[in-house]
């Protein structure tokens, strides 16, 4: 038998997982429908992932430049980039994995599928 719901939200980024979790306290039966991982585009795959990136590119720019805070390191920086890549989609994760908290602690469904 299908589910009634009063308020069902097509996908799971930024708008969508705020929405849900909004109705679920407002005492709306609610689900969410996402069709490949909570949090949406911006946190698994553009924005989050990025500044992380972004983020170790600043630090081995900032360790290629000690002598602008004083400091002085012996020997070579480098990168290695399967790490750098790693550590941007763990940051991915662990965000993803609080999407998916906020919807079991509000007791938001979560429908893996396509919405129409």
């Amino acid at each position: 038998m299908a589910e009634s719901y009063d308020v069902i939200i097509i996908g799971s980024g930024p708008g969508g997982y705020v929405t849900a979790v909004r109705s679920a306290q407002l005492g709306f039966k609610t689900a969410i429908v996402e069709r490949e991982h909570l949090g949406g585009i911006c946190l698994n795959w553009g924005c989050i992932p990025t500044k992380a990136l972004l983020r170790s590119a600043e630090v081995m720019h900032l360790a290629r430049h000690p002598g602008d805070y004083g400091l002085k390191i012996d020997g070579t920086v480098s990168a290695d980039v399967a790490a750098v890549v790693d550590r941007s989609r763990k940051v991915s994760l662990r965000l993803n994995g609080g999407v998916g908290f906020l919807m079991k602690k509000n007791k938001v469904d979560v429908i893996w599928g396509e919405g129409r």
